[in-house]
């Protein structure tokens, strides 16, 4: 019997090169085939005569081709098949490019659907490049709501419809996690019929029913997971960290620069939060540049104050680093230990140490603050009396590293998560529904608004002639593109060959550098070092400076490729530059002609509040895509959206009563589906 298991390349017609395709789309097996969803649908639903055909509209015809031909164009050698169609109402011209193949594919006098758009004028039209099925056919591209997919070269949508059309016939051994009675009291779809309306809706109500099935049960296993997490924290016990507060007061008062009231009032809720046995899980959340790192340096040095260890967690080898250099500089009277443990360092107060040395200091509690990455979540590493764990970027740990440190030492440490995405209060507690929430919205004394352009194509030189004498000046510059290498594909600049161009044409007597993620380690290590140390003038970089990189000497931002990314990433990267007291700069380039892109990067000009613009990022983008909430087995939010207020509140009303009620044992195939998660050790 075919399972929701078997490979796709054992569905008839599917080779091994479309097999190789398809898995570069996250697709190998036929459940993951009726799990990809369209990301949207052309209507082509409603049917029309040609008497009643209207320039620029989309529709669709049933007609009956008359005429089929391929003819040659003189000059450019293109191929245009050519056609007439009619219905009882009338005839039409209908032309495809490049598409010789339809002269073959369709026979004169067979009865087809034509759906596409109507082009030419008021008194001559024709259909330019319909998509095209015959009548008798099961319609699957055209006279429908035609779902629309994320492809990749080599595979059409069609190729894609006719999969997921023949894996639907296997879509009653999906098994439906979700307690009946949540399905009937919520009048939810069944999960085989919302799977089968998601792909190929009949009407936008039954579209609209399959959106809020799937919608309602992602949402719930977010609540779920928050649910178990806030549960399991209930049963456990922290060391409680007193606050120091003359020495914490003494600290702050030899900084040379005054806290925020922000800063404040968030260092004060997580002070609170460590003087309690129950382990804190807390989201210190801020936009660029607020100063979160300083708060969590403070919870940092009260815990070590009362003998305990701290662990920040950083999800780079430079971030990391970044972090210990800061520490070291904060505390360097304090007599503390602070030691970095990523892949390539080991170090303790900036004397490298062997590794089997730093673990051994680590174990005994002769280190009170261990920086690192995921190096540090090992089997291997153990501490004496861990009391703190700061997570930077906490979207990017999964639920399985978390477990990790829970068990690398005696008692559960307290948690303080960062996060650099600015979300609006009201959606992070949704979303984060088992965290307290911390916020710092103002900015340092002293800092000044970025100052952020959209470059047309042709100022280019302009930008160029800038650069040049801000570098003059002795500033510094970062330019991001999109890719690592060159596509034709997508026509947009590569870091790779904006790299040689820079280095090579336009700045030849600049030193340049490259940074992007397939760098080794050691590289990418050596490439920051110069850059921070003024040896390198421009970074060409991909999003591996999204987050944390601290050069205040560099003042110009160059963005290529502007419209491929996020508004909430357009504001990270803006927050590389403005950390000194001179004026800096943002350029984002962009060569689409698309509207919608013009409004999105308007909207990065037009303010510096990341909340704002998360807000509206959110709308334009879905959740899942901005805030990359992957723990362990969650994927992002492939349907659900996080304004529609109403089915979250519905989905964690579920969620906390199944939770709290102690039922889970009543469905098991609720609890297969959270061990499928890795969230079983929450229940634990």
């Amino acid at each position: 019997m075919t399972g929701l298991e078997t490979k796709v390349n054992q569905l008839s017609g599917i080779g091994k090169t479309i097999s190789l395709r398809l898995k570069r789309l996250g697709i190998e097996t036929i459940g993951d085939l009726i799990f990809y969803y369209p990301f949207r649908y052309d209507d082509f639903s409603q049917l029309t005569t040609i008497d009643q055909l209207k320039s620029g509209s989309v529709t669709t015809v049933k007609v009956r081709m008359e005429l089929l031909a391929n003819r040659r164009t003189f000059r450019k050698k293109k191929i245009i098949t050519e056609g007439v169609a009619s219905d009882s109402t009338g005839s039409i011209k209908v032309i495809w490019f490049n598409q010789p193949w339809i002269a073959k594919n369709i026979k004169v006098g067979e009865e087809i659907y034509l759906s596409g758009k109507v082009a030419g004028n008021l008194f001559d039209i024709y259909l330019n490049s319909p998509l095209y099925e015959r009548a008798a056919a099961a319609n699957l591209n055209t006279a429908r709501l035609v779902p629309i997919y994320s492809i990749t070269e080599g595979v059409s949508q069609k190729q894609l419809r006719a999969l997921v059309k023949i894996a639907l016939n296997f879509v009653g051994n999906v098994s439906d996690f979700l307690p009946e009675k949540i399905v009937k009291q919520e009048r939810l779809l069944s999960l085989p019929l919302a799977l089968k309306q998601i792909h190929f809706p009949e009407n936008h109500k039954k579209l609209a029913a399959a959106r809020t099935r799937l919608a309602f049960e992602e949402l719930f296993l977010l609540q779920l997971w928050s649910q178990l997490i806030k549960k399991e924290l209930d049963q456990k016990t922290s060391w409680p960290v007193v606050f120091q507060r003359e020495k914490i007061k003494e600290f702050i008062d030899g900084l040379d620069f005054k806290l925020t009231t922000d800063q404040k009032k968030a260092a004060w809720e997580i002070i609170q939060d460590l003087e309690k046995k129950r382990p804190m899980n807390r989201l210190l959340e801020g936009d660029v540049g607020s100063g979160k790192t300083l708060v969590a340096a403070l919870a940092i040095f009260n815990t070590a104050l009362n003998g305990y260890q701290s662990v920040l967690l950083a999800p780079t080898e430079i971030l990391a680093r970044q972090h210990f250099q800061t520490f070291d500089k904060l505390f360097k009277n304090k007599d503390l230990k602070i030691g970095l443990l990523t892949r390539s360092n080991k170090l303790i107060n900036q004397e490298e140490v062997g590794k089997k040395e730093f673990l051994a200091r680590c174990r005994a509690g002769k280190i009170q603050i261990i920086i690192g990455t995921h190096a540090v979540i090992q089997k291997e590493v153990a501490f004496a009396k861990l009391a703190l764990a700061v997570i930077d970027e906490q979207h990017r740990f999964g639920v399985d590293q978390r477990q990790i440190l829970k068990k690398q030492s005696e008692k559960t440490p307290h948690f303080l998560s960062l996060s650099a995405t600015p979300i609006p209060r009201s959606l992070a507690l949704i979303i984060y529904g088992s965290l307290d929430l911390s916020i710092i919205k103002q900015l340092p004394p002293g800092r000044r608004p970025v100052i952020t352009k959209v470059v047309a194509p042709e100022n280019r030189q302009l930008a160029y002639e800038f650069i040049s004498k801000k570098i003059t000046e002795g500033r510094q510059v970062m330019v991001i593109c999109p890719l690592i290498d060159p596509s034709d594909k997508l026509g947009v600049r590569s870091v790779t060959e904006e790299f040689k161009k820079l280095d090579q044409e336009v700045f030849p007597h600049l030193p340049v550098g490259l940074l992007h993620g397939r760098l080794k380690a050691s590289n990418k290590e050596k490439v920051m070092a110069e850059f921070v140390a003024d040896k390198i003038k421009i970074l060409v970089a991909t999003s591996v400076v999204e987050v944390g990189v601290d050069v205040p000497n560099a003042t110009v931002i160059m963005i290529e490729g502007a419209e491929r990314f996020g508004l909430a990433q357009l504001h990270q990267f803006r927050g590389r530059v403005g950390r000194g007291r001179e004026q800096s700069y943002c350029f984002l380039f962009s060569a689409s002609p698309d509207q919608e892109t013009a409004k999105r990067l308007s909207a990065v000009t037009a303010t510096s509040d990341g909340f704002i613009l998360a807000q509206k990022d959110l709308q334009l983008r879905g959740a899942g895509q901005i805030y990359g909430y992957r723990q362990s087995g969650f994927d992002e939010l492939k349907i659900a959206n996080l304004d529609d207020l109403p089915l979250i509140k519905k989905a964690r009303f579920w969620a906390e009563k199944i939770i709290n009620d102690d039922c889970l044992d009543k469905y098991p195939l609720l609890l297969e589906k959270i061990e499928a998660l890795g969230l079983t050790s929450h229940l634990e």
